[in-house]
């Protein structure tokens, strides 16, 4: 019922301009975004690479309206690498295809996806392909497929455990070498695409992450760069310490090096299990997602975590 709620709320223009006008909201969402800005996204990537901790930063913005709106994101991607570059920060970039004409003009998607992965090349970068809603899942890998062979291997897609034809993509992207990022997901979705119960998710999410885990013990695997941006094959990414245990004892059991996999998380959530695991040596990277368009991305953080909707609420009744 939640999730069903926030994910009309983030689609909602009246909605935007609400909750964009109550500086209580943004107070919220700064916990999870670095700024509106390079140089606040910057900042907050140095911050956590003297944790030992690596990054993955995101110029939120989806579903563009127009070419010019999607050639903007571009130029946006493009200035974000330029910035990696200058900082010499340990960080990679996350897009969504719908923000650079994905549902606006196939051709033009694929035109601006191939300038970003080129620009990434040229100052070696790796660029992830994020997923979005179940309608575009094969599409997305499409693109992907499609970059793969005109050249581009600094790139990688995530997979969301909730999808029942995960197991499928998986194999195949392996088959492929390709960098997953596996998460469990945050869209609303039928149940005639995905597990409608947590338990099921769960249960996906570890067989996922086991076939990754597996197929990175072998020779010849992605592993993490040296800079900290090119990932390993596997990013194991979510907060769920059950989820990340049974990751760890898999681990152990394969004998796999530990620049062999990533967890990954996002920024504002679990900072001190984030902390923890770099401590031991594991590999973390955080999500960074900086921009004014911030709104879709924090109503799934309110969809996922309620305590953060009273906070909102009471503070909202308090003006």
């Amino acid at each position: 019922m939640l999730r069903s709620f926030f994910s009309y709320l983030a689609k909602a223009n009246w909605a935007r301009k609400m909750v964009m006008g109550w500086s209580v909201a943004w107070r919220m969402a700064s916990r999870f975004i670095a700024g509106e800005t390079i140089p606040d996204a910057i900042r907050a990537i140095q911050a956590l690479n003297q944790k030992g901790i690596n990054a993955t930063l995101d110029h939120l913005g989806e579903n563009t309206a127009t070419p010019e709106d999607a050639r903007k994101a571009m130029q946006d991607i493009l200035d974000v690498l330029d910035a990696i570059q200058r900082a010499g920060v340990r960080a990679n970039v996350s897009i969504k295809l719908s923000q650079i004409g994905l549902n606006l003009d196939h051709n033009l998607c694929l035109e601006i996806l191939e300038k970003i992965l080129a620009k990434a090349k040229l100052s070696g970068n790796f660029i992830r392909i994020d997923m979005e809603d179940s309608a575009v899942t094969q599409i997305t890998l499409d693109a992907l497929v499609e970059m793969r062979k005109r050249g581009y291997s600094n790139v990688g897609v995530v997979i969301q455990s909730y999808l029942f034809r995960s197991d499928e993509d998986i194999k195949k992207l392996i088959e492929q070498n390709i960098p997953v990022r596996l998460c469990k997901g945050a869209y609303l979705e039928p149940a005639s695409v995905a597990y409608p119960l947590k338990k099921d998710v769960d249960i996906a999410y570890d067989r996922l992450a086991d076939m990754l885990l597996t197929a990175s013990a072998e020779e010849n695997r992605p592993r993490l760069s040296a800079d900290g941006r090119f990932p390993p094959l596997p990013g194991l990414a979510t907060h769920d310490e059950k989820r990340i245990n049974h990751a760890k004892q898999m681990i152990e059991k394969l004998g796999l090096t530990k620049n062999g996999v990533e967890f990954q998380m996002l920024l504002g959530i679990r900072r001190e299990l984030q902390e923890q695991l770099a401590k031991e040596g594991y590999a973390v990277r955080v999500y960074v997602p900086y921009g004014t368009e911030w709104y879709p991305y924090f109503m799934r953080r309110l969809a996922e975590r309620p305590a953060n909707v009273w906070f909102i609420l009471l503070n909202f009744f308090r003006r």
